[in-house]
């Protein structure tokens, strides 16, 4: 019997009138396992993660909640698929609303969904959420225009931690930030994920931040699954061209 929290079972998809952006795609995530998809641009990831975050339907397949398939019509399986799955966006920028403090953007999922009910009780929480993103308590009072963009990821991912996440599922978290700030947030993100206990799926097309965080990694071209194994192994010795050339676009890999 599988132990995936969230899995993605011979999943095909098609967008309509269109041709096959993913077939015949299986993924799972374990509880405490880190991911990595890799491939480049148009291989199909978005749509995968928009399966898998249940923002879409598979043409085929199944995507799996706790062994069941996910059936996004039922409130009850989608609350609780929504306090145990949570996004993790790739633009600090346009991910958080201006207009709205940093503590009411956190505190926007336990609202939401339920968690932590009221507001002595949320204000703890964030309080908590900021300090493990290693921000000063005074931020939930500020607005996003007074961070950097990697304080602005760091509120994200509190955000996403809000209602105690089982999985995160990470779209590209650091490719809109400055090389000298991605590894503090990589480093962030994997301290808090082991900590924890936390699944977590990260899409990217850099094999650099895939080696830092994931222990095992699916390679992803036109929409199937080419290669997929122990990060080291994978990135030490790739079988298939398509893995070969992605590292070859890579000037230099961090030792796994």
């Amino acid at each position: 019997m599988s132990t995936a929290l969230l899995e993605a079972r011979d999943v095909g998809f098609h967008y309509r009138h269109g041709p096959a952006v993913l077939d015949g795609v299986n993924l799972s995530i374990a509880p405490g396992e880190a991911v990595g998809l890799v491939g480049e641009s148009g291989a199909g990831k978005t749509s995968l993660l928009r399966l898998l975050l249940g923002l879409a339907t598979p043409t085929r397949g199944d995507v799996l909640f706790r062994g069941a398939p996910l059936d996004t019509r039922d409130r009850r399986v989608m609350r609780d698929f929504r306090r145990t799955v949570q996004p993790i966006y790739q633009d600090p920028f346009s991910s958080l609303d201006p207009r709205v403090t940093i503590g009411d953007t956190v505190a926007e999922p336990l609202r939401s969904l339920g968690v932590h009910a009221g507001r002595v009780a949320r204000t703890a929480r964030v309080a908590e959420l900021l300090e493990a993103v290693d921000l000063p308590a005074d931020a939930a009072m500020r607005y996003p225009e007074s961070f950097s963009g990697g304080q602005r990821q760091r509120i994200a991912i509190a955000r996403a931690l809000a209602p105690e996440p089982a999985v995160l599922l990470a779209d590209e978290p650091v490719s809109a930030l400055d090389t000298s700030v991605r590894m503090l947030v990589i480093d962030l993100v994997r301290r808090i994920a082991r900590e924890r206990g936390i699944g977590m799926l990260l899409v990217s097309h850099d094999l650099t931040v895939v080696s830092a965080l994931c222990e095992r990694t699916t390679v992803l071209e036109g929409g199937r699954i080419v290669e997929e194994g122990e990060t080291r192994r994978l990135l030490a010795a790739p079988q298939h061209p398509y893995t070969r050339r992605l590292l070859a676009s890579v000037p230099r890999l961090p030792r796994p």
